[in-house]
């Protein structure tokens, strides 16, 4: 997979109007490179945040199996118009992942719900309730990636699609933050950015944070 690549950020359809004000999909062809790079069909791509369903959309669509989890329930029921295997999105809280019984997956493809530093709504329950802070989304994000390893396949690739926040009262580091948090469950391999034609956020350009299912002590002391 490039380190590097250029893309147009338009979803593929129109969101139902209950929906549409609050969409922020990313393009259907950034998860088919992905996928392309790295699974095969047959593959169970999974999508711990599902959102609209892009994700699982595209894997369905390229002969991949779907499995994604998304808190709101409005747009779970959305994605399940969309699949033809309805079971392969769950209305659920990613956050009581190792609550489920759920199959390894061979990929896992996402955009985790944001959070800038000052924000009020706690991202992980969908914006619906006051948050605790910044601090407290990371290590709520740090949590839900600890249950990752036991639904994924060991060497199984993890793909994080995430956007620094620019603002005027200044910048979060959201997508290192983020990288951070996840490296101490996953082994990080490396970032892929994406510079798009329009994008959001005070930037151009996002990073897809890819990881593999591994012990990242061991990898750590593997190299050295």
């Amino acid at each position: 997979m490039r380190t590097f690549i250029r893309l147009k950020n338009k979803p593929v359809g129109r969101l139902p109007d209950h929906l549409h004000p609050h969409d922020v999909r990313y393009a259907d062809e950034l998860v088919a490179e992905f996928l392309k790079a790295y699974t095969q069909p047959g593959d169970l791509v999974f999508d711990p945040f599902a959102g609209f369903g892009t994700t699982l959309i595209v894997a369905e669509t390229m002969g991949r199996r779907p499995l994604g989890i998304e808190y709101d329930k409005a747009r779970s029921d959305y994605i399940r118009t969309r699949l033809k295997d309805k079971s392969a999105i769950i209305h659920g809280d990613t956050r009581r992942l190792s609550e489920r019984s759920l199959p390894p997956a061979d990929f896992l493809m996402t955009s985790p719900p944001y959070m800038g530093r000052g924000d009020a709504e706690d991202p992980l329950q969908s914006y619906t309730v006051p948050g605790n802070g910044y601090e407290s989304y990371l290590e709520g994000i740090g949590a839900i990636a600890a249950q990752l390893p036991a639904v994924l396949k060991p060497g199984a690739q993890a793909v994080f699609e995430v956007s620094n926040l620019k603002r005027p009262e200044g910048v979060t580091t959201l997508a290192w933050d983020m990288a951070a948090v996840l490296a101490r469950h996953l082994t990080f391999e490396g970032e892929t950015i994406v510079g798009w034609d329009h994008y959001g956020y005070g930037y151009d350009h996002s990073y897809c944070l890819v990881f593999r299912n591994g012990n990242p002590k061991e990898s750590s002391s593997e190299t050295q």
